[in-house]
């Protein structure tokens, strides 16, 4: 088995390509290790020590490190990559394919600029986020402000600002009238 390794524009996180499918449906962000419980894969990575992030893509793995060095962490976390795969072990363990999300918040009135929203980060701003190792979900829109929440690489990334303000919201104030601002959440 080969696994990529890229680098991704934060410069604490790595993007690992299995070269095969690792989650099917919505990616899943682990911060802690209680919260990785539901993944034998994640809670694998967590135990690498410096590891403090796993983000769980289509077909990539994104590792967010603390101080550590990558060059000292990184073929731990190859091993844990490749045992896991091998292994057969499911990515999530039962029951827990479906993705906790908290309520978004918009009016009623605003449900189609909402949708809107919603596709063009569907089409446009995800998959390119997705090459980075990262996410960008939809939370609310209230007032012309469109509020995002980051994951993965882009969590933390230093360039998240930018792409928040001279991307994604450039692009929402051309295509949908009415928004204003981009916040992250």
């Amino acid at each position: 088995m080969f696994i990529q390794t890229e680098a991704t524009p934060n410069p604490a996180t790595l993007k690992f390509l299995p070269g095969r499918d690792v989650l099917v449906g919505e990616p899943r962000d682990f911060r802690t290790l209680d919260a990785a419980g539901i993944s034998p894969l994640a809670s694998a990575l967590f135990e690498v020590p410096g590891v403090e992030g796993v983000f769980l893509g289509s077909d990539f793995i994104s590792v967010t490190k603390d101080s550590a060095d990558w060059a000292h962490i990184k073929p731990a976390i190859l091993g844990v990559i490749m045992e896991h795969f091998l292994s057969g072990k499911p990515v999530l363990t039962d029951g827990t394919a479906e993705v906790e999300t908290d309520d978004e918040f918009f009016e009623p009135s605003d449900s189609e600029t909402v949708e809107v929203i919603k596709e063009l980060l569907s089409t446009r701003v995800r998959p390119a986020v997705a090459m980075d190792g990262g996410d960008i979900t939809f939370k609310g829109f209230r007032d012309g402000t469109v509020f995002l929440h980051m994951q993965g690489a882009c969590s933390g990334c230093p360039s998240s600002t930018a792409t928040l303000k001279s991307g994604i919201e450039n692009l929402l104030r051309h295509f949908v009238p009415g928004v204003e601002s981009v916040q992250q959440v």
